[in-house]
């Protein structure tokens, strides 16, 4: 065992010295080989009678028609037009192209080659030093701290159109963090309890509105029963808060519990108008439980605000969930562009701008704009109404565009009522993108833009809405390569078909032009060499 562990690092060195003496080769192996090439066909150029066979061929292909040569490069062109399409689809799907992928996850490894160091510069951090790329599992996703209602709000989009807002990954997200939320408190669980976290993960909504009745006969005061049948059964607002009013009677202790229901009751309050009362619950909600800060529930209370125009109050949440160098959520962001734009947008004009310069209130919030843009660059599409708006998720990727539909949703209206707002962001979100340094080696005020975010935000929106993509991906080399050479297939089959005979000339002096070289090699080669050693050669 020892002697056999002692010569496994002899055996790998070796291994290694091998693989990287054969990486090295395979540098010149081309020209060697090349070179090789022709020797051999000077060698055997008589024994092989490589002339008369050229002869022959060159016979051959003169009595050729020209139809022979339209199908050729017809067929050549329909090859490659049908590999265009695959590779464009391919890449429209996974955002990358099939044949580099296959090059380089099998055939790379065979060659000696490694990964290219370019992937690793679009995720070095801000001080320049070299990070791993985050994979989609690394790309948290968090609960949207406004999402809508399944059957107050979801649902009646369902019957209206027909179409499924909510994905099967998202929802499956929401039944692990209900899961998470309603275990209870109780060494073990009760059989309610199971019941309900069966419900939770059934794919049928009937299914899971069946199991909260049963929960219910188990036992009356099921709180999280009733959560459910307020989220899935309540077809409107009224009646969801109802349910939840039921369940906040019976909560008891339980702190999910209590905070996921008084936080659903301020939303109901805000929905059906009441502004005031919802912004005094969420208010109580985050002094009673200060260190739930991670549900962000202040983003909800800063929408509040801003519906109720109370732009003081919404600075003074500011300042204290905005005093660190990366903000939270773009709910942060603009907000705070919005407040610092509301200041100047109403005077702003473009053309008094460019004349006199920016003054100071105009210019921090150009600058606001910019951090904004940064943090999310999907956002002022959807509040320009360049793109339009779908129902927001029920999970969002911070910096993503599932994250931009749920700001602009609930937004959008805060940024009409300010005026000249949008027409300042129109104006100025674009050159953004020129402060942030390209190919996005590094941020400017935020780490780089994160690679894993369209995957992510695909798996979050549903199939219908086009995912906005940052930073655009430019086409692959392949796509190029097949789309010019089915272009020139196409091009050559259409000459050959309406001019024969001038392209029967092209093509021969094409080809004479393409082996001269090879004949001039075959001349220099017999000057250069005696003829006995080429006899003896052609002997062996």
């Amino acid at each position: 065992m020892e002697d056999t562990a002692g010569s496994n690092p002899q055996s790998l060195g070796f291994t290694e010295k091998l693989k990287s003496w054969l990486s090295w080769s395979w540098t010149y192996v081309c020209f060697i080989w090349f070179g090789m090439v022709l020797i051999m066909i000077y060698v055997l150029w008589s024994p092989l009678k490589l002339q008369e066979s050229l002869t022959s061929a060159s016979m051959f292909l003169n009595t050729l028609t020209p139809k022979f040569y339209v199908a050729l490069t017809g067929t050549s062109s329909l090859i490659s037009g049908l590999i265009l399409i695959f590779e464009w689809w391919y890449f429209r799907k996974y955002g990358t192209s099939f044949i580099e992928q296959v090059s380089v996850s099998h055939l790379r490894p065979l060659l000696g080659g490694v990964e290219s160091s370019s992937t690793t510069g679009l995720f070095a951090s801000v001080n320049g030093e070299a990070e791993p790329r985050p994979s989609v599992s690394e790309c948290k996703v968090w609960r949207n701290p406004l999402n809508l209602f399944r059957g107050a709000e979801y649902n009646r989009y369902t019957w209206v159109t027909g179409k499924e807002p909510l994905t099967y990954y998202d929802m499956n997200l929401s039944a692990q963090d209900h899961q998470t939320f309603f275990t209870g408190d109780t060494p073990q669980l009760r059989p309610e309890d199971a019941v309900m976290q069966k419900a939770w993960r059934e794919r049928n909504p009937q299914a899971r509105i069946r199991a909260a009745y049963q929960a219910i006969e188990m036992n009356q005061e099921c709180a999280a029963a009733y959560v459910l049948l307020a989220e899935e059964e309540a077809t409107t607002i009224t009646e969801a808060e109802r349910l939840f009013k039921k369940a906040l009677t019976i909560a008891g202790k339980d702190i999910n519990l209590l905070v996921y229901i008084k936080r659903r009751l301020a939303m109901c309050a805000r929905k059906l108008g009441r502004i005031k009362e919802a912004v005094k619950m969420m208010r109580d909600l985050m002094k009673e439980f200060p260190l739930l800060g991670m549900l962000n529930i202040h983003e909800n209370l800063l929408e509040a605000l801003l519906e109720l125009q109370a732009y003081a109050d919404v600075q003074a949440v500011l300042a204290k969930y905005d005093d660190i160098s990366l903000p939270k959520s773009a709910t942060i962001c603009y907000t705070s562009a919005l407040l610092k734009a509301r200041a100047v947008s109403d005077k702003f004009s473009p053309e008094a701008a460019s004349r006199r310069g920016l003054s100071t209130a105009e210019m921090n919030a150009v600058e606001a704009i910019h951090r904004a843009v940064e943090f999310n660059p999907h956002v002022p599409k959807y509040l320009l109404e360049m793109k339009s708006l779908i129902l927001p998720p029920e999970h969002i990727l911070k910096r993503g565009d599932s994250e931009a539909v749920a700001y602009a949703f609930f937004h959008l209206q805060h940024w009409k009522r300010a005026e000249g707002a949008l027409n300042l962001l129109h104006c100025t979100w674009e050159g953004t993108f020129r402060i942030i340094p390209y190919p996005l080696e590094k941020g400017h005020l935020f780490y780089p833009y994160p690679g894993c975010t369209e995957t992510a935000d695909r798996e979050l929106l549903p199939s219908f809405h086009e995912v906005s993509v940052y930073p655009k991906k430019e086409l692959p080399f392949f796509i190029l390569f097949t789309a010019g050479l089915c272009s020139f297939t196409a091009m050559l089959a259409m000459l050959t078909h309406q001019f024969p005979e001038l392209m029967g000339v092209f093509a021969k002096a094409f080809f004479s032009t393409l082996f001269a070289p090879l004949g001039f090699f075959a001349d220099k080669m017999e000057s250069f060499m005696p003829s006995s050693f080429w006899h003896q050669l052609t002997r062996i």
